[in-house]
């Protein structure tokens, strides 16, 4: 049975290496599986400086539509904002939405935000403020050294949103770091990374307790439910 393409974008600070082990699950399952580097990191040499976020959302769409035919967009973390213009400015082109502990955003990530790019937290940092429940110390080391800094651009600008065809993009939200109740806790006090779900018609949660970055610490569960929605949606 055919199933819909897959789009994987990563979050901060990462490229289409983070998902390997998920792209290389879904390809033995028989999936068509396309993950992508956003422009800016590439590597720790690429410049940076004048990466905006509608950047992040043109090489979105582009890899959306090279598919040929209406995909499934799985964005982690921070690519929730780029992710959701995406299925704003290309919506016939979407068959499912997957937000891997993220959302659809509604505005700026941060929009105080003023530095042109934002690095890696040091360890110390990163284990305050993220979930890293489940995560080896090797791919916490690879994961800091082949972390690149993310274009400042990517916190502090909104897409403008104006097709409401997005609306009616099914979507799935697995909560990894938090329940599915936290989130919907966190939709009430109004944080802009969750504020879509708001608006959207069709959404489902699932619960996968893990770390922020269940493409390392539960590559296997997360291709199956990437899998399974990539079979239920509906392409030509």
């Amino acid at each position: 049975m055919a199933t819909a393409p897959i789009v994987l974008v990563p979050g901060f600070w990462l490229g289409a290496w983070a998902w390997d082990e998920v792209a290389a699950a879904l390809r033995a399952d028989g999936h068509h599986v396309t993950a992508l580097t956003l422009p800016g990191l590439e590597s720790i040499d690429a410049d940076r400086s004048s990466i905006t976020l509608a950047d992040h959302v043109d090489a979105i769409c582009e890899a959306v539509t090279a598919a040929g035919r209406p995909v499934v967009l799985a964005v982690h973390s921070g690519a929730g904002a780029p992710g959701y213009a995406v299925t704003d400015r290309v919506p016939e082109q979407i068959a499912a939405m997957v937000y891997v502990d993220t959302g659809p955003a509604i505005g700026a990530l941060d929009p105080d935000f003023t530095a042109a790019e934002k690095p890696l937290p040091s360890p110390e940092d990163l284990a305050a403020e993220e979930n890293l429940d489940g995560l080896s110390e090797e791919q916490l080391e690879s994961f800091r050294r082949r972390a690149v800094p993310e274009p400042g651009a990517a916190l502090r600008e909104a897409a403008e949103l104006r097709n409401d065809a997005r609306l009616d993009v099914p979507s799935t939200v697995v909560c990894t770091a938090y329940t599915s109740e936290q989130y919907k806790e966190a939709l009430k006090e109004g944080y802009a990374f969750l504020a879509g779900l708001a608006e959207l018609h069709d959404v489902t949660y699932v619960d996968m307790p893990t770390s922020h970055w269940p493409m390392w610490s539960r590559p296997h569960e997360l291709s199956a439910i990437i899998g399974d929605v990539a079979r239920d949606a509906d392409g030509p």
